[in-house]
């Protein structure tokens, strides 16, 4: 509940847009270009102005996964390449206090803004931005997973902070009048 309730806080209080950019408060969404999903399974790739990604790590690879994502992070902060540096202002990684089940320590990514279409996964992440990377990093990070990842993609259905926005008229041709 208290990973929750952070997470919940994190996106309530991060910003989207600078000021030059902000028009008057409205609860409406604007349409956003369509963007077809990756044909890879594994892409962490976003469709969304927000993602999340959940991750289930084992109570014995703790340090390797914290090390390889502390890695990624000096890597990012670091990178002169404009998207990346977009990314990463917008990525944050929130650590469970409590465990899973399982035992398993969870953590949350998140996204906000997502840059739409940048792949999120930090091993190839690593792999591209790490020139002397030690070699057994990558290998004991993927292995750290108890479960894969699980990516979602999310649309803003209420900014509170805000009014709502006027519902349209029903439309008797659509089921439920909407």
């Amino acid at each position: 509940m208290h990973l929750l309730l952070t997470v919940l806080l994190f996106l309530a209080q991060a910003p989207t847009a600078t000021p030059a950019q902000v028009a008057p408060p409205q609860n409406t969404t604007p349409p956003k270009p369509v963007v077809q999903p990756s044909p890879d399974p594994a892409s962490t790739h976003f469709l969304t102005e927000a993602g999340i990604v959940l991750v289930t790590i084992k109570p014995t690879a703790l340090a390797d996964y914290e090390l390889a994502i502390r890695t990624l992070q000096e890597a990012m902060a670091t990178s002169d390449d404009p998207v990346k540096s977009v990314a990463a202002r917008g990525w944050r990684v929130f650590k469970s206090t409590e465990n899973d089940s399982k035992g398993n320590h969870l953590y949350v990514h998140v996204m906000l803004p997502a840059v739409v279409g940048f792949d999120y996964r930090p091993s190839l992440l690593l792999d591209e931005l790490v020139k002397e990377l030690a070699p057994e990093l990558l290998s004991k990070y993927q292995d750290a997973f108890a479960v894969p990842p699980t990516r979602l993609n999310l649309t803003e259905l209420a900014n509170m902070s805000v009014a709502p926005a006027p519902l349209p008229p029903p439309d008797p041709k659509k089921p439920g009048g909407r």
